[in-house]
């Protein structure tokens, strides 16, 4: 079976094509034909993700295509900055979307701060056989004072795991892989696929 993941990003489409069973072909927005940026008008991650499916399904029908679709968003989390960047994470220190620039931003508006708890947060949706489907991860941690690591994307340079002393970045991809929000979710839509 193919699966459309509305996503470009090579990072995301590599992680989860290793998470999934090999019976399942990931294919990506580029293998569509679609290669502009998806907006992300929602105001929560629930929301954003939701849009993002159905504006991807909205494209294969004009295109007649049909595969199931999934999207996810993502976003993170600190509670002493009430829950920023959140839905903004993938953008919080402007466009064109930036990872050095958003750990950055963080790193300064937590400059003074030592409560630095945090959770990463992953909805996804799956449209399939004209229905909607969520599955939701979550994993706590707290935020570091420096970016450490050279594994991962985003704020994997500064996000620590509960349980962990190590940053994402540092743990490398395949802790991350057992432990993280995405996979949390991921685990979700790979059980619903398989029944």
């Amino acid at each position: 079976m193919k699966l459309l993941f509305a996503s470009a990003n090579p990072n995301k489409i590599k992680e989860i094509s290793a998470l999934i069973p090999p019976t399942i072909e990931l294919i990506g927005l580029k293998d569509i034909g679609l290669t502009h940026e998806i907006p992300e008008p929602g105001l929560t991650i629930k929301e954003n993700s939701y849009l993002k499916a159905i504006y991807v399904k909205d494209y294969l029908a004009t295109n007649n295509l049909n595969y199931p679709v999934f999207a996810d968003d993502s976003g993170l989390e600190v509670f002493s900055l009430k829950n920023a960047p959140g839905v903004h994470s993938a953008y919080y220190a402007g466009l064109p979307k930036n990872d050095e620039k958003n750990n950055l931003k963080l790193l300064g508006d937590l400059k003074n701060e030592t409560k630095r708890q945090a959770r990463f947060v992953t909805v996804i949706t799956l449209l399939i056989n004209n229905q909607t489907h969520y599955f939701e991860g979550e994993i706590k941690g707290t935020i570091a004072f420096e970016a450490k690591g050279t594994a991962g994307f985003g704020y994997d340079p500064l996000f620590i795991p509960q349980g962990y002393r190590s940053t994402f970045a540092e743990l490398g991809q395949e802790v991350k892989n057992e432990i993280s929000h995405r996979v949390m979710a991921l685990r979700g839509l790979v059980e619903f696929l398989k029944s």
